[in-house]
């Protein structure tokens, strides 16, 4: 536990008094007495006595919770679960109504009459009783959040079943109806029962243990009264339950749950019942600001009437769950060795901060010893130990940071690892340092007792670039191998990677990572405006002959290459890490370097492998349906050698595309060749980064310089995306007027023009989207447009530019006709307006999917989008295959062998 700094902050309780005084009732008795307003003693049972003088910061009226979030996405995959099943296990789903209704109609008659009665007359009277039982307690919130759940599941329902009714498949209806006779089909979703779930749950009957039994009584009693009636299917009444639980932890969370975070007040009364007597609290000045801070509790510093302060740490559920999906996500992708338990109940946390407390001081590190732990009711617990003055790491200035006071702190860390304790957050804030200079080591309940090898090593490469960051990589070796030793440092090296170190660290260092990549670019740009003053200069002095004003333009050029190449050189910073290993390989030169894999996946690799099988799965649906052999034996030949020509004709509209926006001469043959090599690298890396890497990679070895090369790149891309914008747009609109005589544009295309703007208004009006957004575009304009300022001055090379994005997307259009063509007979109908909004939608989930080329979701998209404006399924799904197979697969083979000779060529 870090002490607090003894800073007061301001404000009232969350949860003022009828008098206004903004100070609320303490929660419990104890020993000793308090001080009243008026700052006289008094008996602490007096009335008086439960109000003691407490500084506290406004506390939010409700919080949102992030377990009520969890429970909400756990809903909505169960229900597509119930769905799914009901859609795609038709024989399981039968079978097993089959088996529910033979046992069900066993019971006797008078049983099933009595239940249904029963349950009919509690499932409305146990809510009401409840409501009531919770207005005379004043608990009004709750009942009004239960209200506006109930309300919102009714709509859920009967938009489901209205769903199920008129467009679900057959399957699903069978599944969650019967046959009713005359009167139709029961309702696949109980339009009472879900908003009294919905109901009973917001308004938190199931956390308590008479009425949740109460509650589960009368479901199941209702429940079996209608199976057995003919009323319902059991995938109905889940399907109900889940629809009731979901939408109330929905509302919970969207209107937020009343604040029941234990208050200032509380904590006096938590502190006199273990035998203090407070005075005052004053809350601590420690925002948490991440998903690893978030877990640490808020922090008090408490005077008493008679001895030295204390400090007090107050853990609730709330904060526990802070930076849940942070850290589900840190086990999901690393290994489980590195991680730890997702979120512990409040009493394992207090037993494992009070452990490492008790082990750190008994291993001889310097740590604040831990007094007094007590619950502060069902929901908090608080940990009290001896005050501490001091500050932290972060917060001293560089000149006070010596090299004593970091030896100090490392031998901490020594003492911690020779009883085989890891801390696990040694981060700046959690090096306390005291008025005499001494380093104490804070926030140990994150800590492991008889830790492993590896997370050992985890803390000293964590504590290594804490210090690195503050005095640089030479002096945090230096100090660390001076108390550790050569090969414990070495040993770590492995273990020098973001990924190992805190997220607080890692931020540091990616912000870190853009300061020097904004110094490389203000120093290319200073080189780059001195040689241009002095071309100027030298302008003046060259005379009117051709051939030496050509040579003067040459050796100006290779002038200014130099000029920036030194300036970049000198600009040029190595990242922290890098430092430090090679300080530790002066050292231990044989150390080794390889970094250990802590990563059980990759997040690419996982969204690479989930759109995938989406894809995939749409995918076979659709081609099993086929008969290949009839088909292909039918084909016409002559369209499969024009789709071939167009396929093979997209490379030179390519390399148009980006000479068009590189003032620089570039040989147009090679970059037809860096074209045909990009058909290589586009299938192993996802399909709008492989082209972008190799083009930039081309034109700098070409003599474009980098930041040149990227712009023109940029350029390139940005203009492309303009032109795929209106193309799509304008194409929608020819779609939309096809078959009217009106120019009215389809509603498809005015809804998906509506849709764009929603969109718009919604990044627009979320500040951190907005943020995010005009970041990224600045950065991204910042380069271009220069860029393309140059261009403009070249008319025939915009023109170029220009001319090949069209004529890309014209032979990528007709390649996907002639494919269309080589399979329907002569019957192709679709118009090449159509052709092309599929195709353009097709290239747009493309160019976005994480997949390398796409794959999965353009042939997915295409194959959806022939459907729908008309193909058969015998004609869309060998034709995309064709095209796919011309303008991906095929292109291997010779990409990778114009990849092979442009790296021999020293082309890339």
């Amino acid at each position: 536990m870090r002490p607090p700094a003894a800073t007061p902050t301001s404000g009232a309780e969350s949860r003022p008094d009828a008098d206004g005084t903004g100070l609320g009732p303490a929660s419990g008795r104890g020993g000793g007495e308090g001080l009243g307003l008026d700052g006289e003693p008094c008996a602490t049972g007096a009335t008086r006595a439960d109000r003691v003088s407490g500084d506290e910061p406004l506390l939010s009226a409700r919080v949102h919770r992030p377990s009520d979030l969890l429970r909400l996405l756990i809903g909505i995959l169960a229900i597509a679960l119930v769905l799914g099943l009901s859609a795609f296990a038709h024989g399981t789903t039968s079978g097993l109504e089959q088996d529910i209704s033979k046992g069900t109609g066993q019971a006797p008659d008078l049983m099933v009459k009595v239940a249904g009665l029963v349950s009919s007359i509690a499932v409305l009277l146990v809510p009401v009783a409840f409501a009531i039982e919770r207005l005379i307690k004043r608990d009004g919130l709750r009942i009004a959040d239960g209200v506006l759940a109930a309300v919102l599941a009714h709509g859920v329902t009967l938009a489901i079943d209205l769903w199920v009714a008129r467009a679900a498949p057959e399957s699903i209806q069978d599944a969650l109806t019967r046959p009713q006779g005359a009167a139709g089909l029961t309702d696949p979703v109980h339009g009472y029962l879900a908003p009294v779930i919905a109901y009973m749950t917001a308004v938190g009957m199931a956390r308590r243990p008479r009425w949740r039994v109460v509650l589960w009584v009368v479901l199941l009693l209702d429940a079996f009264a209608m199976l057995v009636a003919g009323y319902t299917t059991p995938f109905s009444i889940i399907l109900t339950v889940l629809i009731g639980w979901s939408v109330a932890y929905g509302t919970l969370y969207t209107v937020g749950s009343p604040n029941v975070r234990p208050t200032g007040q509380t904590l006096m009364a938590g502190l006199r019942h273990v035998g203090f007597r407070p005075v005052n609290a004053m809350r601590a000045e420690d925002v948490a600001d991440s998903a690893e801070q978030g877990d640490r509790g808020r922090r008090y510093l408490v005077s008493l009437e008679d001895g030295p302060p204390l400090d007090v740490t107050v853990v609730d559920r709330e904060q526990q769950a802070q930076g849940f999906f942070y850290r589900v996500w840190r086990q999901l992708t690393l290994r489980s060795i590195t991680t730890r338990r997702s979120i512990p109940s409040l009493r394992q946390a207090l037993e494992q901060e009070a452990l490492l407390a008790y082990a750190a001081i008994a291993a001889g590190a310097n740590a604040p010893k831990l007094i007094a732990t007590s619950e502060l009711g069902p929901d908090a617990v608080m940990l009290v130990y001896e005050h501490l003055g001091g500050r932290s790491l972060d917060s001293l200035p560089d000149e006070e940071i010596t090299d004593e006071l970091v030896r100090g702190a490392w031998r901490q860390v020594k003492a911690l690892q020779s009883r085989r304790i890891a801390h696990r957050r040694l981060t700046g804030d959690a090096l306390l340092v005291d008025r005499s200079g001494k380093v104490i080591l804070t926030e140990l309940r994150g800590g492991e007792i008889a830790a492993g090898d590896l997370v050992l090593r985890m803390d000293t490469a964590q504590l290594l670039t804490t210090m690195g960051l503050r005095v640089g990589a030479e002096r945090s070796v230096a100090a660390a191998v001076e108390v550790l030793g050569p090969d414990a440092i070495a040993d770590c090296l492995p273990l020098l990677q973001p990924i190992a170190l805190s997220r607080s660290t890692r931020a540091t260092l990616r912000r870190l990572a853009r300061e020097r990549s904004q110094r490389e670019r203000e120093a290319v740009l200073q080189a780059s405006e001195a040689n241009k003053r002095a071309k100027v200069a030298e302008a003046a002095a060259v005379d009117g002959d051709r051939k030496a004003v050509r040579r003067s333009l040459r050796a100006e050029k290779q002038a200014e290459k130099r000029a920036i190449d030194e300036a970049l050189d000198e600009a040029r910073e190595e990242d922290l890490l890098s430092q430090m290993r090679k300080q530790v390989l002066r050292i231990r030169p044989q150390a080794p370097v390889e970094p250990v894999r802590l990563e059980r996946i990759k997040p690419r690799t996982l969204l690479s492998f989930i759109a995938g099988a989406v894809a995939a799965y749409f995918l076979l649906t659709t081609i099993t349906q086929v008969d290949f052999g009839t088909v292909i034996s039918r084909a016409h030949w002559g369209w499969v050698a024009a789709a071939v020509a167009f396929s093979a004709l997209s490379y030179v509209a390519a390399a148009m595309s980006l000479l068009g926006f590189v003032p620089e001469r570039v040989p147009f043959r090679r970059t037809v060749v860096a074209q045909v090599a990009g058909s290589f690298v586009k299938i192993v890396t996802p399909a709008a980064v492989g082209g972008v890497a190799l083009n930039t990679r081309f034109l700098q070895r070409a003599g474009v310089r980098p930041g040149l090369a990227v712009a023109s790149v940029g350029a390139s891309q940005l203009f492309g995306l303009g032109a795929h914008i209106l193309l799509l747009l304008s194409f929608g609109y020819l779609t939309g007027t096809e078959k009217s005589t009106s120019l009215t544009p389809s509603r498809t295309v005015i809804a998906g023009l509506l849709t764009v703007a929603v969109l718009v208004l919604v990044v627009t009006a979320i500040p951190f989207l907005r943020k995010f957004l005009v970041t990224r575009l600045r950065s991204l304009f910042a380069g271009v447009v220069p860029r393309m300022l140059d261009v403009l001055q070249r008319p025939m090379k915009l023109l170029t530019g220009i001319g090949g994005m069209l004529l890309l997307t014209g032979v990528f259009v007709m390649c996907l006709d002639a494919s269309i063509r080589a399979f329907d007979n002569g019957n192709q109908q679709l118009s090449y307006a159509s052709i092309a909004v599929v195709f353009l939608a097709g290239n747009a989930l493309g160019s976005a999917a994480p997949t390398p080329g796409g794959v999965g979701a353009v042939e997915g998209a295409l194959t959806l989008g022939l459907l729908a404006v008309g193909l058969p399924k015998e004609v869309a799904a060998p034709a995309v295959l064709l095209y796919r197979l011309l303008t991906l697969w095929l292109p291997v083979l010779p990409g990778w062998l114009s990849f092979s000779h442009l790296t021999r060529k020293g082309a890339l």
